[in-house]
C-alpha cells in the first residue's frame, strides 16, 4: 500500500480531532482469557453517532468544501447518520433520502444530529428505489452524493480507525478482524496497515458480497440479501473498495449467520454492559472462527457501530437461543379428544418452557395443527423430549431452522 494513502489517512485522523476525540481502544479480559490472546476492542459504538461512518463523511466534505456546499446520501442508519452530524458541524446543506420503512427511531436521530442544516425525505419502499431518487436528485440539484463506501475520501477517513488503532496500541497488531459491508472500513484499514499484520474480514451470511467478489475477481450483486445485519447488509462491495482489496485471500473472508451474530450480543449485553448493533458483534463472534490463528497474538475487533434498537431484542434473543440449541419451533399434529392437551404436556421436561401456543388449523374434525415454541436451558434436553412424543405416537415437523416457513409463521 502507499505512503501517500498512509499519510493522508493520519492526516484526516488529525483534522478529525478538532470535531471527536479518538474512540477508546479497550482491552477485554473476558475474551482475552477465553481464546488465550490478547483481546482488543476498538470502541466505534462509542463515537458521537455511535458507528464510524462520520469519519468518511468528515474527511470527504473536508475536501469538498468550499466547492460543494449541497451534500446527498441515501441511507436508512448510520451512514446517514454520520452524513447529518457532519453537515450540521460544517454548516453546509444536507438532503438525506431514507427508505419510507425506516424506523422512526432512525430518522429522529438523523434529524437530531443534523438539526437544521438536513432534510429527510423519506422515499421508497426498498433501498434501490431510495438510492435511485437521491441520485436522480443529485444530477437535477448539482448536489454531490456522498456515497458510504465506495469514495477515495471515505475510503481514507475510515483508515483514521486504523492510525488510531497504532497509536493506541503502540504498534500495529499482530492480527485484526473487521466487519465487511461494503468494504470502506476494512479497505481503509487494509491501506493503512498492509503487511504490518494479518486480517479476517467478517460478513453476514445473506449478504457476502466481498466473499462473492473475492470468488469471482471482481464486484458482483449477491441478491437478494438478508437484510437483518443491516450495517452490513451490502449487496454489491464497491468498486474502489475492491480494488483495494482484490488481493485478500477469500479463506480470510468468515461468514456468519445471522443467528450466530445474535449470541455475540446477547453476551456483550449481558456480560460486559455493552451494546452493539448486529454489525458492530461481527467481529467478536468471529473470534471463535479463528480461535487456533489467534492463540498468543494481540488481536483488535472493530465493533463498527452501537446503534441497537431495543425494540428488536426480543427477537435478537430469540434467534441467539434458536442457534443455541435452546429454543425450537415445531408443528403439532394435535388430535382432537379430551385429554390430549394433557397427554402432551405431561412428556414436557421440567426446563422445557412454552413460549408458543397457537392453533393454525381448528377445523378438522379429528386432527388440529398446532405451532410450538419450546425453550429450555440444555440443548441436549430437545432429543429427549422428541423421543418422548415418538413413543406416545405424536406427529410434529420441526421448523426450527426453516427460513421460509419460519418467516410466515414465528
Amino acid at each position: 500500500m502507499s505512503d501517500d494513502f498512509q499519510m493522508g489517512a493520519i492526516a484526516a485522523t488529525r483534522a478529525m480531532r478538532a470535531v471527536f476525540p479518538a474512540t477508546p481502544l479497550l482491552k477485554n479480559e473476558h475474551l482475552s482469557e477465553r481464546y488465550g490472546a490478547e483481546i482488543y476492542l476498538k470502541r466505534e459504538d462509542l463515537s458521537p453517532v455511535r458507528s464510524y461512518k462520520l469519519r468518511g463523511a468528515f474527511n470527504a466534505m473536508r475536501k469538498l468544501i468550499p466547492e460543494h456546499q449541497v451534500f446527498v446520501c441515501a441511507s436508512a442508519g448510520n451512514h446517514a447518520q454520520g452524513v447529518a452530524f457532519m453537515c450540521s458541524h460544517f454548516g453546509v446543506r444536507g438532503v438525506i433520502f431514507m427508505p419510507v420503512t425506516t424506523p422512526q427511531q432512525k430518522i429522529q436521530k438523523t434529524k437530531m444530529f443534523g438539526g437544521a442544516n438536513i432534510e429527510v425525505r423519506l422515499v421508497g419502499d426498498y433501498f434501490d428505489q431510495t438510492l435511485a431518487t437521491a441520485q436522480a436528485f443529485c444530477a437535477d440539484e448539482g448536489a454531490y452524493f456522498l456515497s458510504p463506501f465506495d469514495d477515495d475520501s471515505v475510503i481514507e477517513g475510515q483508515a483514521s480507525v486504523a492510525v488510531e488503532i497504532e497509536d493506541q496500541l503502540g504498534r500495529a497488531p499482530d492480527h485484526i478482524i473487521v466487519p465487511v459491508g461494503g468494504g470502506g472500513l476494512s479497505a481503509g484499514t487494509l491501506g493503512f496497515f498492509g503487511d504490518a499484520c494479518s486480517y479476517t474480514y467478517v460478513e453476514p451470511m445473506g449478504a457476502p458480497s466481498l466473499k462473492a467478489a473475492l470468488e469471482k475477481g471482481a464486484p458482483v450483486d449477491v441478491s437478494p440479501i438478508n437484510s437483518f445485519v443491516d450495517g452490513a447488509a451490502v449487496a454489491k462491495v464497491g468498486v474502489r473498495t475492491f480494488a483495494r482489496l482484490r488481493d485478500a485471500r477469500p479463506e480470510d473472508v468468515v461468514l456468519l449467520s445471522e443467528d450466530r451474530i445474535c449470541v455475540s450480543i446477547i453476551e456483550m449485553l449481558n456480560v460486559e454492559g455493552i451494546v452493539l448493533e448486529p454489525a458492530g458483534a461481527l467481529s467478536i463472534e468471529a473470534l471463535g472462527e479463528v480461535a487456533e490463528l489467534i492463540r498468543g497474538k494481540t488481536v483488535v475487533c472493530v465493533t463498527s457501530g452501537g446503534n441497537f434498537d431495543f425494540e428488536r431484542l426480543p427477537e435478537v434473543k430469540e434467534r441467539a437461543q434458536r442457534y443455541s440449541g435452546l429454543m425450537k419451533y415445531f408443528i403439532l399434529r394435535l388430535p382432537q379428544r379430551p385429554g390430549a392437551l394433557k397427554d402432551f404436556l405431561n412428556l414436557l421436561g421440567p426446563q422445557d418452557n412454552i413460549t408458543r401456543f397457537e392453533y393454525m388449523k381448528k377445523s378438522a374434525r379429528n386432527f388440529g395443527s398446532v405451532l410450538i415454541g419450546i425453550e429450555t436451558d440444555d440443548p441436549a434436553n430437545f432429543p429427549a423430549m422428541f423421543a418422548r412424543l415418538d413413543s406416545a405416537g405424536f406427529t410434529y415437523t420441526d421448523i426450527t431452522n426453516d427460513e421460509t416457513l419460519a418467516q410466515f409463521v414465528i
